[in-house]
């Protein structure tokens, strides 16, 4: 829901004007419009700016570059010797001071590798083998030929390195807690002179956003104020020397919004925030993206054990149990779709790729819920087709529905329906058509009532498509434009109700591959268990449906959010150009 706003108009003497600020900062409820003009080419802004990206960079990796740059140099030098000891591991342990003094006496080394099948004695002396190959060493005698690769080796043995790397490593640990004790000494500080730096940045750009009139003397801003504060404004205003302007914004006003939702919703309000937030005179989608979320999300994973999993994986992540950076906050949700999982995969009968449906040892009071008994035939189909495929399209046609709904009331309360009368042709065809063959169904009605139902529907629908989609144009262009518009709608609307089938794609393939996990892990496992036998069935299934839970909960992710960004958000007219409400405060 958008929180109603008023717009604010202050004309303030200019001797007066920063006290103004100062307790418009304090009241900390104004929306100041920030102008562009100005912002760039100011370079007392643009220098408060870096100095705060540059607090932002050395709080983010937590130390200067200084000591990173030591720490990171020891790490890379941790990575050398460890390829040159994976290297040398074969040569064995030797001193490069003997090799030099046989050097001296007239003996030079020539190291080679060649496949084993292709080594003979001849070719120098067999050092060790290593994976198919055989590492030798020639005395004197270069070799060329098209099978023996030379060898280049390190000053120092694999032994000796070992040791390079013992001291590296507390190199390493000195560089990081050295790192670690910067932190815990200069970030909070750090932080609190960011913050202070952010207020500079704030009052700057609001003091560029100030108009200048009569000659200098006057100072005029603009902001915009939630209505339930409206009241404490009013009051701070009334003790200061100052004119104003209240009024309700206007369509082409740069109104910020404020977003307000109920728990549920709020938790999927980041998801509405990745496409765009709603313009001030749009609808909040989130009220209406979360529910239907959590539903496809669960209908593309489809299994209740992976909705228990992912509860727990959630309850972790919110007790700070479980420290996944990308996930940092988002506990709540996760356990709200596992929730979403673990209702609709026992609904769906599947748990952990086990359909449970079909076991024996569900009792049947607990079967009497799922889709297949109450819906379908008892074996997953209804009407000769799949009972979830039915329900993807089935959901898609309502969400597209839906969608066309609230585009038709919210763009008729923001522009007249004058203006929306082909929107409200489109929904009264589709929806009254939808509902016209329902009741027919249901109650049974007669084929001529239903003809006669349709043909109204049809004729009233014509007239807002073809006749009055564009007011005060020629009837004939909006003719022509009704046509384009159902060419467009048609071929669309097929479009968008078909891509809903991949929720019952994804879900199915789900299943699948759980059920395939536990076959091979019971295949392994055999008719007669041992140690051995179990410990592979057990690797088999936890590492299979651990892949599997990753790759569906990755699916599910996306094919949901491209179902509303796409589906949804273009049936029901949304922008999400807005910007949200900021108030200048300290």
């Amino acid at each position: 829901m958008i929180t109603k706003m008023k717009k604010y108009t202050f004309l303030v003497l200019a001797s007066a004007y920063e006290s103004f600020l100062e307790q418009l900062r304090e009241a900390g409820v104004v929306h100041v419009t920030l102008k562009a003009e100005g912002m760039a080419e100011n370079e007392q802004l643009q220098q408060t700016i870096l100095e705060a990206e540059q607090l932002r960079h050395v709080i983010r990796q937590g130390a200067p570059d200084q000591l990173l740059e030591e720490y990171n140099s020891v790490l890379a030098k941790m990575e050398q010797v460890r390829r040159d000891m994976q290297r040398m591991e074969v040569w064995g342990d030797f001193s490069a001071k003997t090799i030099g003094a046989l050097k001296d006496a007239g003996y030079t080394l020539y190291y080679y590798s060649c496949a084993e099948k292709q080594f003979s004695d001849e070719l120098g002396v067999r050092v060790n083998e290593k994976e198919g190959r055989v590492y030798f060493v020639s005395v004197n005698v270069p070799i060329e030929n098209d099978f023996c690769v030379a060898e280049t080796l390190s000053d120092k043995c694999a032994k000796d390195l070992e040791k390079d790397m013992e001291a590296l490593h507390a190199l390493a640990v000195a560089a990081k807690a050295r790192i670690e004790a910067w932190a815990q000494a200069n970030i909070p500080s750090l932080e609190e002179q960011l913050l202070e730096t952010q207020r500079r940045i704030d009052w700057q750009r609001v003091t560029l956003s100030t108009d200048s009139m009569a000659e200098g003397s006057l100072k005029l801003l603009e902001g915009f104020c939630p209505v339930e504060n409206c009241e404490a404004l009013d009051a701070m205003l009334a003790d200061q020397a100052v004119y104003y302007e209240k009024e309700d914004p206007k369509e082409e006003d740069a109104t910020p919004v404020k977003i307000h939702n109920n728990w549920f919703a709020r938790l999927f309000e980041p998801l509405t925030g990745m496409y765009g937030w709603p313009n001030y005179n749009e609808f909040d989608p989130t009220p209406v993206l979360a529910p239907f979320y959590l539903l496809f999300f669960a209908l593309c994973v489809g299994d209740a054990g992976y909705g228990l999993a992912l509860i727990l994986i959630g309850y972790l992540i919110y007790k700070d149990k479980l420290k996944i950076e990308m996930f940092s906050g988002l506990g709540p949700i996760i356990m709200a779709l596992g929730v979403g999982c673990t209702v609709v995969g026992y609904l769906g009968g599947t748990f952990l790729g086990i359909d449970i449906y079909q076991a024996a040892w569900m009792p049947d009071w607990a079967k009497s819920v799922m889709f297949k008994a109450w819906i379908g035939d008892g074996k997953g189909y209804f009407m000769n087709y799949d009972i979830m495929m039915v329900m993807s399209l089935v959901i898609g046609v309502f969400h597209i529905c839906l969608a066309m709904t609230i585009k038709a009331i919210s763009y008729t309360l923001r522009y007249g329906f004058r203006k929306m009368a082909s929107t409200w042709g489109w929904l009264l065809l589709i929806v009254g058509g939808i509902i016209t063959a329902i009741a027919s169904m249901v109650m049974n009605l007669s084929e001529q009532a239903t003809s006669t139902i349709l043909i109204v529907i049809a004729a009233i629908s014509a007239l807002g498509i073809f006749l009055f989609n564009t007011p005060g144009r020629n009837p004939l262009l909006n003719i022509g434009s009704g046509l384009w518009d159902t060419y467009n709608m048609v071929t669309g609307l097929l479009g968008d109700v078909l891509s809903y089938l991949r929720l019952y794609a994804l879900g199915m393939a789900g299943a699948m591959l759980g059920a395939a996990f536990n076959d091979l892990g019971l295949t392994v496992l055999g008719e007669s268990p041992n140690v051995l036998t179990v410990v592979g069935f057990v690797l088999i299934v936890v590492f299979g449906h651990v892949l599997n839970l990753l790759m569906a909960c990755l699916g599910a992710f996306v094919h949901p959010l491209r179902l509303t960004f796409v589906e949804y958000f273009k049936n029901v007219g949304y922008e999400g150009t807005g910007k949200l409400y900021r108030p200048f405060a300290k």
